[in-house]
């Protein structure tokens, strides 16, 4: 099994149960990513691959590895990201996959599902591809709007109409950039274009897609692609040795726990982490704030007496002790609490959060504001909101439900082995012990 992920956080998390799962049961599994994951990957057993041709910005910021990156919001933002992040590393990825597959004859490429360098190696070499999600689905539908606008899918006829009317403008006018870079990308991998809509025209779908989710956190589509398959969240282990915090105690003195995180990469402590620090200031609750690589956290200070600040508490730990979650819409941490019963509150920021902040409204699991500057007196509002109207942690507690008793990792396992089993690359039943 050869793997391979886009050298960020969010593109690691999920496949490491994957590939320990499939190193467990007797595979080969080389891991292709950036070298500031090597340990990561090494303690699932699997073998580490590095980036050479393929850029790797591994360990930065978006903003440190794109600095002119800084500033763009909405569309744009989503646009170029994509773009820059995506489409244009991908023919390097893809020369240093081809490299390895030569050697190292794979028998099922798994990717993250915007890692298309893989895509471009697997579609060259012929070997099978199957895709892990790193967030939202990401293939178009006739039942959606397209993606980075954040919306949900119209369901009377002139919602499905201005559904339509937006695929076409995204098609041919907003993403028309886009789909001449995927184009471009293509080319310089020496493969033929495709005439499909922009977003799906840098690379063929993957006979495989496996969603880190559950059902009721994605849209329903009529047409979702064959091969599809929810296996439910992948959180990953405890992490071993956990220390609490001097202030651990505090989170059972009976106060409702406000956790509030703008995830591992997002760097903007100004735009979520001090709105809600002060909109927080005077209620009555216990206030957990994670900062992640924020360099500028004394933006924060003076803290109120009723915040606790940490770079990082694992989830594993903490979320079983959350009333209600502030974020800016990081799919993952999402997840991560809806997995726990704990409901939302969203800013999204860019990228694709506004689309994960679509599905909290659309799954009745939180309340989303606005993506405007993000005002105290909103915050306040949507806190209390969810912290005393019951019908979002019933939703929460639903999908939390949806999630126990699924061994996403087992499941994603079999369906790699069936893939590969399907193609005639391993015998049938697997090399599981």
């Amino acid at each position: 099994m050869l793997i391979a992920t886009t050298p960020a956080p969010g593109h690691i998390v999920s496949m490491v149960e994957v590939s320990r799962e499939l190193t467990r049961r007797g595979h080969e599994v080389r891991w292709y990513t950036g070298r500031a994951f090597r340990d990561r990957v090494e303690r699932t057993g699997a073998v580490f691959e590095p980036m050479t041709a393929g850029l790797d910005f591994g360990g930065l910021s978006r903003e440190e590895a794109f600095p002119d990156h800084a500033g763009l919001t909405g569309i744009e933002s989503f646009r170029v990201g994509v773009r820059d992040i995506f489409y244009r590393t991908a023919p390097g990825q893809a020369r240093d996959l081809t490299a390895i597959l030569a050697r190292f004859p794979a028998d099922c490429l798994l990717a993250d599902d915007m890692c298309y360098g893989a895509c471009f190696a697997a579609e060259r070499s012929g070997t099978p591809l199957a895709w892990l999600n790193n967030s939202v689905y990401i293939l178009g539908s006739r039942d959606t709007a397209p993606l980075g606008g954040g919306l949900p899918p119209g369901t009377s006829w002139p919602g499905r109409v201005r559904d339509a009317m937006l695929r076409w403008a995204a098609d041919h006018l907003l993403m028309r950039e886009l789909r001449r870079e995927a184009d471009r990308a293509r080319v310089r991998a020496g493969l033929d274009r495709l005439s499909t809509p922009a977003m799906e025209n840098i690379a063929r779908p993957p006979v495989l897609y496996l969603m880190a989710t559950v059902p009721s956190f994605e849209f329903p589509r009529g047409d979702l692609l064959p091969g599809t398959h929810f296996v439910g969240g992948l959180f990953g282990a405890p992490p071993e040795g956990f220390e609490p915090p001097d202030w651990w105690g505090e989170l059972d003195a009976g106060l409702p726990v406000v956790l509030v995180t703008q995830g591992t990469t997002a760097n903007d402590v100004g735009r979520l982490l001090v709105p809600a620090v002060r909109a927080l200031a005077g209620e009555d609750v216990l206030v957990v704030v994670t900062t992640g690589s924020t360099p500028d956290v004394d933006l924060l200070r003076p803290l109120p007496d009723n915040v606790r600040v940490e770079r990082f508490v694992p989830y594993h730990h903490l979320l079983p002790r959350v009333d209600v979650m502030v974020t800016n819409g990081g799919y993952n941490g999402v997840n991560a609490a809806l997995a726990r019963g704990v409901p939302l509150v969203a800013a999204p920021g860019s990228e694709e959060n506004p689309d994960v902040a679509a599905r909290i409204a659309w799954s009745g699991t939180g309340i989303v504001l606005k993506r405007r500057a993000v005002s105290e007196s909103a915050l306040r509002q949507a806190v209390r909101s969810v912290l005393r109207e019951e019908r979002y942690r019933l939703r929460a507690r639903a999908l939390a439900r949806e999630h126990e008793g699924r061994d996403a990792a087992r499941r994603a396992a079999d369906l790699i082995e069936a893939t590969a089993e399907s193609h005639g690359r391993i015998p049938s039943g697997g090399v599981t012990p």
